[in-house]
């Protein structure tokens, strides 16, 4: 007792001061929500009116509310925007927005602390009008271009024949009828993989980019067309878009155009590989005519055989000529010429051999006489002999010898042996 007397007589513990910033919160000294929400409102109110771009993707007229509420999307991301404004400014204003406009508006933000949340009051809304969108998509043009989207050699070759085509179109549309009809008009067999979006509206960009995509992911679609078939300015600005346009560029599958007529110019026909007037002339592009093609085929065939023909009737008539010629007409006649040549040539080599081979015998026979008359043996037959010593030389003079000496004398019909006598020098001539 004495202890609880004790305690209730001290002093009560002062609550401590909330902290004035954020950052000097702490688990045990945490900002209420009511003071959280002053702050942001404070802080939000402090910003100043900015001018915002955006395409109004929902809205609907409350007459008897005070005040109209509008909700912006950016036409490049999804990120959107709730805006509300009086509605004695919303009924003073010229033209009314209506879901797929292109307006700027002028606005403050605010913070509804009553529920979190924060939205933009609105004291202006301007519609952005044709000739400012032109203007915006002729300056995309000239970045896209500066960046090389348009240039031809990036463009893609289209498949002779296609097995599968892929096609973009509208719900239930038109031209999603005239690309399929007519492309299997001319060739039956063609298979669509056919992805059906919103091909205008707040929605047309982001599924149409998103169908591309998945075409393109698949690789049996050998070709992709994208079809609209017309249309106003403003219904054809998803197709100048720039996040579309850069989606059909990253695009590696072939893809064709065909969103307006020949007046229509959007961005897309510009990237693409292939531009198409309409969707009939794309379903021309991507499929041939197997009819055509046939008929192709026959006229080439007829062309091969006539010239085959051609050069076979020419070949023959060379053929024909050179039989012609009396060389192969009658190839005889040459060989005759050749042997009575060669006969002539044979008489002719046989009368210069016999004539060569009197000359030669006459030559031979003198010849025979001047070696006879010059023979040795000519000479012992005269009456001449020949001495030889014992060494085997022959005696020219009487001092080659000695008395006593053998000598071998050679005469015409022998040979003799015999001894020297007596040697005897000529006289001297006087």
């Amino acid at each position: 007792m004495l202890d609880a007397v004790s305690d209730t007589s001290q002093p009560q513990a002062q609550p401590q001061p909330l902290p004035e910033l954020a950052r000097e919160t702490t688990p045990e000294r945490p900002w209420p929500v009511r003071l959280l929400s002053a702050k942001i409102r404070d802080y939000v109110a402090r910003m100043s009116a900015v001018w915002v771009e955006g395409q109004v993707v929902e809205h609907t007229y409350r007459g008897r509310s005070g005040l109209q509420f509008v909700t912006l999307r950016d036409t490049d991301a999804e990120a959107s925007l709730p805006v509300h404004v009086l509605t004695k400014i919303y009924d003073g204003l010229h033209h009314k927005p209506e879901v797929g406009d292109h307006v700027v508006v002028q606005a403050k933000p605010e913070f509804w602390m009553k529920n979190g949340r924060l939205s933009m009051r609105a004291t202006a809304i301007r519609q952005v009008g044709v000739g400012e969108l032109l203007a915006r998509i002729d300056q995309l043009r000239r970045v896209l271009a500066a960046e090389g989207l348009f240039d031809l050699d990036r463009k893609l070759p289209l498949p002779f024949l296609p097995a599968v085509v892929g096609l973009v179109c509208g719900r239930e549309s038109k031209a999603e009828h005239d690309v399929v009809v007519n492309a299997r008009a001319r060739w039956p067999q063609v298979r669509f993989e056919i992805r059906e979006v919103a091909v205008q509206g707040v929605d047309a960009v982001r599924e149409v980019s998103a169908a591309i995509a998945e075409l393109d992911a698949r690789p049996e679609v050998e070709v992709i067309v994208v079809a609209r078939g017309g249309g106003s300015v403003e219904d054809l600005l998803p197709f100048s878009n720039e996040a579309l346009v850069r989606a059909a560029a990253g695009c590696t599958t072939p893809l064709v155009s065909a969103i307006g007529h020949e007046t229509d110019a959007p961005l897309l026909d510009l990237v693409a590989d292939h531009r198409a007037s309409t969707p009939t002339d794309a379903a021309k592009q991507v499929v041939p005519d197997v009819a055509e093609e046939r008929q192709r085929l026959d006229q080439a065939r007829r062309r091969m055989r006539a010239a085959v023909a051609g050069r076979v009737a020419r070949e023959q008539h060379g053929l024909d000529a050179l039989r012609s010629r009396p060389a192969l007409a009658r190839p005889q006649t040459t060989i005759d010429v050749r042997e009575r040549e060669i006969a002539q040539l044979v008489r002719h080599s046989r009368h210069r051999l016999d004539a060569a081979l009197l000359r030669a015998a006459g030559e031979v026979g003198r010849l025979e006489a001047q070696v006879r008359a010059l023979s040795p043996q000519a000479t012992l037959e005269r009456g001449y002999a020949v001495v030889q010593r014992g060494d085997g030389h022959v005696v020219r003079a009487a001092r080659d010898v000695e008395p006593g000496d053998a000598v071998h004398v050679r005469v015409a019909d022998g040979a003799l042996d015999a001894a020297v006598t007596a040697t005897a020098s000529p006289a001297p001539r006087g």
